[in-house]
């Protein structure tokens, strides 16, 4: 098994740039939520659904002082503190605990893993997926796994809140597929949720949807991915074509002045401009972040996963009539330099909001890391969240 702190170790893949180095006194407890049968949106039973999950923080006696956070597409719910005393802080650290953004002193902080996740491997992850054992058969799910749509994420976590004894959350929050989570919940249980705060993401409209297309094509095309039965015993995951699944998404999530560290540079021995086969330094770096990213996740639960991104709002008619219903009070947070959900997609979702006459207000976040800024550079927002939380 792949622990948390191998995950996080891979260096320069999504994962391991959603790690954020601030320090991290809190310990947190990770905990198993068994959520029993669940009907997905689709009509499906899913028998034995669990997910994990992690709190810091007092509920009051109202239940009204909840925050969930909802983690982004290769993550789970390690959002803050440490899960042992030696181990590494969770990506949203720098704002969530005692006298932070997210202040754990007065608001009770709840980040739960997603169905479908794609960190199967990882100890400290829980889910239910593709990967799992189907009651029924006895053997992995395989691609035989009901689809899932985010909004089943949201019905799953509302199980959990529920058993935890929300009565309402005074903001859901999250990066990428996670601030998408959000969205979802704020159309969803708009007298549930009091605030909202998407962080670099918007709408998942048909572009976005050939991406997330491109982003799962090298599985497919891997012969030893078998349309998905490759869990039996003897037979080889489809390695290579998750890590070049996990290259595109790698270089996606970044931005140019990040990648000008390996400008004019190759690796030792590698000369491109004599042999087809030699590398450039990009080139490698790419291939070695991957390939270990690829060791610690599920290519079928990866194909899941865009497909339940693919389904983001799936609901609705429109992203107007989504949000015409939807909770009132937003900061939605971008990204100038993000290449996957661009500025001007934000700005189209900030109109959207403001024509349903939301309270909304947006706080650009820095960095020379692109998408990735929306985790490693929140920071600088403290008092911007501080302010949301104030209304």
């Amino acid at each position: 098994m792949i622990g948390r702190r191998g995950l996080l170790a891979t260096a320069g893949v999504l994962a391991a740039a959603y790690a954020m180095p601030a320090a991290a006194q809190e310990v947190v407890e990770k905990r198993v939520f068994e959520a029993g049968a669940f009907q997905t949106r689709g009509g499906a039973t899913i028998k034995n659904t669990r997910i994990g999950y992690q709190t810091m923080g007092r509920l009051n006696a109202a239940g009204d002082n909840a925050v969930l956070i909802c983690h982004f597409f290769s993550g789970n719910s390690q959002a803050f503190g440490r899960l042992s005393a030696n181990g590494p802080a969770g990506y949203w650290d720098a704002i969530i605990g005692p006298g932070k953004a997210i202040d754990t002193d007065h608001y009770f902080v709840v980040s739960a893993d997603t169905l479908v996740n794609v960190n199967v491997p990882d100890a400290n992850t829980v889910t239910t997926g593709p990967a799992s054992i189907n009651p029924d058969t006895g053997r992995p799910w395989g691609m035989s796994f009901p689809v899932i749509a985010m909004r089943d994420f949201v019905e799953v976590q509302k199980k959990l809140l529920d058993s935890l004894g929300v009565k309402r959350l005074a903001l859901v929050a999250g990066p990428s597929n996670g601030g998408l989570q959000s969205i979802e919940w704020a159309a969803a249980y708009p007298d549930f949720v009091q605030r909202v705060m998407p962080v670099i993401s918007a709408e998942i409209d048909a572009w976005m949807q050939g991406w997330l297309d491109i982003w799962e094509a090298p599985i497919r095309l891997d012969p030893n991915w078998r349309e998905g039965d490759y869990y039996g015993q003897g037979r080889e995951p489809p390695l290579r074509g998750l890590a070049e699944a996990w290259k595109i998404v790698t270089l996606h999530a970044r931005d140019r002045p990040w990648a000008r560290q390996f400008d004019r540079k190759l690796p030792e021995g590698q000369d491109p401009a004599r042999r087809i086969g030699d590398r450039f330094a990009i080139e490698k770096w790419l291939d070695d972040a991957a390939l270990a990213r690829a060791r610690t996740s599920d290519a079928n639960s990866f194909l899941y996963m865009v497909r339940a991104n693919q389904l983001f709002l799936n609901d609705y008619p429109d992203l107007s009539t989504a949000m015409q219903g939807a909770a009132r009070r937003w900061l939605v947070v971008p990204a100038p330099t993000d290449r996957v959900f661009l500025l001007e997609g934000v700005r189209e979702f900030v109109d959207v909001l403001q024509k349903a006459g939301k309270q909304v207000e947006v706080a650009e976040v820095g960095g020379t890391l692109g998408h990735l800024n929306g985790v490693v550079g929140m920071a600088p927002l403290t008092e911007r969240i501080r302010g949301l939380l104030a209304q």
